[in-house]
Order: structure tokens, then C-alpha cells, then sequence
């Protein structure tokens, strides 16, 4: 009989008000001390090595919740999971030597995939107060590696994510996101429009 993980204490690092700060606890936390080899030319860490920091704590956050590794094709595993989409906002810099904390939760299960959202903070030091440095969310894929096409969320991790985080997490398509456009249905017969709004004149 699989054990499930009970709730995860909620949390929040406070942080001076930002507009673009994410709302809400989370469930998950995990800290990174940035490197040299983080920081570029302009003196503070590059924007590149927030996707690592996030894919660290992504990782972290499957391991406290299903209490395994990821499952990798290159180690043998049939299925896992693939990152399908990551966006990113920065608001302030960090700089070298300082604990970059990487809060974490699941805010949506669907069909074949689930929706993270990450809040990264610094803590007050010599570079100044606590502050939040960036916001993300990403949209991870269950996959089937051999088939190489999505496969439905397991049952299990469906299970576990929904016991770390305390509260169901199914909910229609698109929330949160545009919705699709519809197709139009209106017709003209006998008509057809030019694709561009430029008329070509004949001479």
C-alpha cells in the first residue's frame, strides 16, 4: 500500500511589495547559494542561471514529494516528465555568495500535464534588504520515452502532488492562460478577401 505524503507546512518568505509577486503559500522551499561561475560581466548573477536555479528546486520538489528521484530515460525509466514550456520575470538582481530561496507549488493538474509556479527571494545582506529577484511558471509534460508522446498524469503522482499540496488540483483547460480562438463560422459565399490589406491595382 503506497504511503502518501501528508500536507507541507505553508509558507511565505515576506519580502518588500512588488506588482508582479505571486499571491498566496507555498508548500515546497528550497535555498541555492550562487556561485562565481553564476555571475557575468555586469557584476551580478546572469539571467540564465535563474532556469538552473528553478530546475533545481523543480527537481527538489518531486523528490520531497513522491520521495524518489525523478524517474530518466537515461537511467532506464519508460516514463517521467518533460519541461514543455518556462517563463520567467525578473525584478531585482542577486549577486555573488548570497541564498537565493526558491519557493514552489503546483497550482493545476490536467490531463497529461501540470502547472508549477516558483518565487525567488534573497534575504537582506550587504547588498541590501530582502527582496523578491524573479517569479516563473512552467508547464512540466508526462511522457512516455519510448513512445515519445505525452501520456497521461499517473495516478499516483496525481495523488501524492495533490496530498503534498493539501487541496485538489484539477481544473479546466486554458485557466489562468488565452483562451483558443474559435473558428469563425460565418461565410461569404462567392466571395474571397485578399490575405494582406493591401489591394493590388491593375494597370
Amino acid at each position: 500500500m503506497e504511503v502518501l505524503p501528508v500536507p507541507a507546512p505553508r509558507s511565505r518568505i515576506e519580502v518588500p511589495d512588488d506588482p508582479r509577486d505571486l499571491p498566496g503559500d507555498f508548500a515546497h522551499r528550497h535555498q541555492v547559494e550562487t556561485r562565481f561561475s553564476d555571475t557575468d560581466a555586469m557584476g551580478h548573477v546572469n539571467n540564465a542561471s535563474y532556469l538552473t536555479y528553478v530546475e533545481i528546486a523543480r527537481l527538489a520538489y518531486y523528490e520531497a514529494v513522491t520521495g524518489r528521484p525523478l524517474p530518466l530515460w537515461t537511467h532506464g525509466a519508460q516514463e517521467g516528465m518533460i519541461l514543455a514550456e518556462l517563463r520567467i520575470t525578473y525584478r531585482n538582481p542577486a549577486f555573488y555568495g548570497e541564498t537565493i530561496s526558491i519557493e514552489t507549488r503546483v497550482d493545476r493538474i490536467g490531463r497529461t500535464s501540470f502547472s508549477m509556479v516558483h518565487r525567488l527571494t534573497a534575504p537582506e545582506s550587504r547588498y541590501g534588504p530582502a527582496r523578491l529577484i524573479a517569479v516563473a511558471d512552467s508547464v512540466l509534460v508526462s511522457y512516455d520515452y519510448r513512445a515519445e508522446c505525452p501520456i497521461a498524469v499517473p495516478d499516483d503522482w496525481r495523488a501524492a502532488m495533490e496530498a503534498f499540496e493539501g487541496r485538489a488540483l484539477g481544473c479546466p483547460a486554458h485557466v489562468g492562460w488565452p483562451a483558443p480562438r474559435r473558428p469563425a463560422t460565418r461565410r461569404t459565399a462567392g466571395r474571397s478577401r485578399p490575405r494582406s490589406g493591401r489591394r493590388s491595382r491593375s494597370r
